[in-house]
C-alpha cells in the first residue's frame, strides 16, 4: 500500500493530508498566519495518529511547491526535504495553483470537463496566475492550459470560454472587470490545500513524477523572471 503525506504552507492557512491508494484521504487545516513553523509538525503527528499510520509507512512526501508566500513555500519545501531524507523516500512537488483548481472543482461539483482561472495575490501589485482544465473522470490529473506566471493583473487573460475564477488574486481592484463578469462563478477566498495536493501527488507518484529530497525546492516565479534576464541564467 502506498501512503503519501502532503504539506502546504503557501498561504495564511497551514494544512496537511494523508492519502493512500486504497482510498484513504484525511486532512487537517488551520489558520496559522506566521505560525506555520510551529504548527506543521504537530499537525503531521496528529494526522498520522488519527489514521493509525506510522511515519515509516510513508512512501513519499508531497508539498506545495508554489507559487505563494516566499516564506511559506520555503517552510513546506524544507520540512518535506527533512522528512524525506529521514525516511529515504522521494518527494512530490505539487503546484499550489493546480491544487486550487482541483479544490474548486470538487467543491462546486462542476460538469464533466471544466476550466479554472486560478490566482494568488503576489503582492507588489502582481498576481500569480494559472489556468487549468479538469476532467471529472480523472480529476487528479489537472491539466495546465497556460504556463504559470507572475504578472500585472492587467496582463491576465483567460483562454477558456467557460471557466470558474478563484483565489485571492481576483479580488485585486486592478483585476480586469471582464475576468470576473465572464466567469461562471467567482471564489476569491478559495486557497490551495494539502488535501487536494495529496490527490494530485498520488497520480504523480504512480506516473513516476517524483524527485530526490535534495531537489525539493520552492518555485517562486518572480525570482525566475528576474534571474532569467542575466546572461548566466539564459
Amino acid at each position: 500500500m502506498t501512503h503519501i503525506l502532503a504539506l502546504d504552507t503557501s498561504g495564511t492557512a497551514c494544512s496537511v493530508a494523508l492519502w493512500n491508494d486504497s482510498g484513504l484521504l484525511l486532512g487537517l487545516e488551520e489558520q496559522a498566519e506566521r505560525q506555520h513553523t510551529k504548527r506543521l509538525l504537530p499537525m503531521v503527528k496528529s494526522l498520522l495518529a488519527q489514521a493509525d499510520v506510522q511515519m515509516a509507512d510513508l512512501q513519499a512526501i508531497a508539498y506545495g511547491r508554489g507559487p505563494g508566500s516566499f516564506t511559506g513555500i520555503r517552510i513546506a519545501a524544507g520540512v518535506a526535504q527533512g522528512l524525506a531524507f529521514g525516511l529515504d523516500c522521494p518527494v512530490v512537488p505539487v503546484s499550489t495553483l493546480a491544487a486550487q483548481a482541483l479544490r474548486a472543482h470538487l467543491q462546486l461539483k462542476q460538469p464533466q470537463k471544466s476550466a479554472y482561472a486560478c490566482s494568488l495575490d503576489a503582492r507588489m501589485g502582481e498576481v500569480y496566475w494559472g489556468e487549468y482544465t479538469i476532467d471529472e473522470n480523472h480529476p487528479e490529473l489537472a491539466l495546465a492550459v497556460v504556463e504559470e506566471r507572475v504578472c500585472d493583473p492587467q496582463q491576465v487573460q483567460v483562454m477558456s470560454a467557460s471557466y470558474v475564477a478563484c483565489g485571492s488574486g481576483i479580488a485585486l481592484t486592478s483585476m480586469p472587470v471582464g475576468i470576473l463578469t465572464q466567469a461562471q462563478q467567482v471564489l476569491p477566498e478559495l486557497e490551495p490545500r494539502a488535501e487536494e495536493m495529496a490527490r494530485l501527488a498520488g497520480a504523480d507518484f504512480a506516473l513516476g513524477r517524483v524527485c530526490q529530497p535534495e531537489h525539493a525546492l520552492p518555485v517562486y516565479l518572480r525570482d525566475e523572471v528576474t534571474w532569467q534576464k542575466l546572461p548566466r541564467y539564459q
